[in-house]
């Protein structure tokens, strides 16, 4: 018989084994998709922000199919209206909860916070925090090189050019956290919304005693527990020199920050009455 022949027949069964065995291999071993979570998948966003603890809506649509419930699920974009889509869909219940934002805890503008250095480095905050520290002398403050607005997907991060503070936009937030992941800092924090975007939070990180913080900035939290001293429902601590408001137990009151002597606590969008007093969060509603 001809060699040629020969080879080209012997390479032919070889293949045919060989795709049998892996045929046969695929079928033992395949993996079967369920089909929810394509249609889950078309429900979400499509952001891959990450904001969900997953590396994209894929994986996230997957868990969603896979849990029980959704008490540990959520997605920070679409909020309470997808995650109720995806509910209906995989025939579960949807807890709602409340919007949440970012917010930027550091008020050190440049005519509070003035610059004791000339910082000539690479342009990151990430950089610049671990090599000179920055260019003041508060080493817990803002570095103002917009690490967090090159991050943002949803151009709800912009930078202040007179305070030189990035700016959270209200409207376009979604809450992702990947301006809070990309601060070398920890400046940012989601926090809830609040009843018509009220939220009171110190807007500061500076764990510096209090003389030293309030040389390096003028509007630092110095821990002169004040703001402790007054709050009713106990929402505020201080450690580490520094005062912190928990948003879960705080009524909004708003005494905290008329005893503030360095104005380090900030309240926002608070709505005031016609006899010139400020709503209680009773008087609120959720928007």
């Amino acid at each position: 018989m001809n060699l040629t022949l020969i080879a080209v027949i012997s390479l032919g069964s070889l293949g045919v084994v060989l795709a049998v065995i892996l045929y046969a291999a695929s079928q033992k071993f395949k993996v079967f998709e369920n089909p929810l979570i394509d249609e889950v998948e078309n429900a979400l966003p499509g952001a891959n922000c990450g904001g969900c603890g997953f590396a994209g809506c894929r994986n996230f649509a997957e868990a969603c199919v896979k849990s029980d419930s959704f008490e540990k699920l959520r997605c920070p974009v679409g909020g309470n209206d997808t995650m109720a889509k995806v509910a209906s869909i995989l025939g579960k219940e949807a807890s709602m909860t409340e919007p949440t934002l970012a917010v930027l805890r550091c008020n050190g503008a440049c005519e509070f916070r003035p610059k004791t250095s000339i910082y000539d480095g690479a342009s990151t905050c990430t950089i610049a925090s671990i090599t000179s520290g920055g260019d003041t002398a508060c080493s817990y403050g803002c570095l103002g090189l917009a690490d967090c607005v090159e991050v943002c997907n949803f151009d709800a991060l912009k930078m202040n050019a007179e305070t030189g503070l990035p700016e959270v936009d209200e409207e376009k937030c979604t809450s992702c956290g990947a301006c809070v992941r990309a601060c070398p800092r920890d400046l940012f924090e989601i926090r809830k919304r609040g009843p018509e975007s009220r939220r009171i939070f110190v807007a500061c990180r500076n764990k510096d005693r209090g003389g030293v913080a309030k040389k390096a900035c003028s509007v630092a939290c110095i821990g002169c527990s004040k703001c402790e001293q007054v709050c009713e429902y106990n929402a505020i601590t201080i450690s580490d020199n520094l005062a912190y408001i928990d948003f879960n137990a705080c009524t909004l009151c708003g005494k905290c920050v008329k005893v503030c002597p360095t104005n380090s606590i900030h309240e926002l969008n608070s709505p005031v009455l016609s006899s010139g007093e400020v709503k209680t969060i009773q008087e609120l509603s959720y928007s």
